[in-house]
């Protein structure tokens, strides 16, 4: 019994699992908050250039 114990202290497997789960999160939550702010920026360009193609079709 003290030797399955012993072994089951000394794994370290699951620890190393965790970690890799907390790094890939923290890279996600990372990507996220990346899109929410390029989003802003791609709107406000199209919106720029959907207004400039409104206003040239409108002269024709």
């Amino acid at each position: 019994m003290t030797n399955l114990f012993s072994r089951f202290v000394k794994d370290e497997s699951g620890a190393t699992a965790i970690e890799y789960g907390l790094i890939a999160a923290i890279v996600g939550v990372g990507i996220i908050a990346a899109l929410g702010t390029l989003k802003d920026g791609l709107d406000d360009i199209f919106g720029g250039i959907g207004g400039k193609l409104s206003t040239e079709a409108g002269g024709l």
